[in-house]
């Protein structure tokens, strides 16, 4: 079963858009809790966040008539952007929504 998740996470389209981003060891806190802490550098991401990862990824899976209709999301933040930059990439139309805050 864990083959078949690492063959899908290495064959994932998301590293069209998405960069590989490293781990990075936070030496204090992993003093503190007496273990190896990582962290995965997400905010390196062209969006800033790993939310272009979901995105990105559901596009790419999604057919040409629905390509064709072009996508809308409604969010706050990070995953409209995500989208936005996903949906450029791949030539879509994307209408979101972001509330007023």
């Amino acid at each position: 079963m864990l083959n078949h998740y690492v063959k899908k996470i290495l064959t994932s389209r998301v590293y069209d858009v998405a960069v590989e981003t490293p781990l990075q060891g936070a030496r204090q806190l992993s003093e503190r809790l007496g273990n190896q802490v990582l962290l995965k550098r997400e905010d390196l991401q062209p969006v800033f966040s790993f939310k272009i990862r979901g995105a990105y990824n559901k596009l790419a899976q999604l057919s040409a008539e629905e390509l064709s209709r072009g996508v809308v999301t409604a969010s706050a933040g990070n995953h409209a952007q995500g989208l936005a930059l996903a949906a450029k990439k791949l030539g879509i139309k994307a209408t979101i929504v972001m509330p007023k805050t």
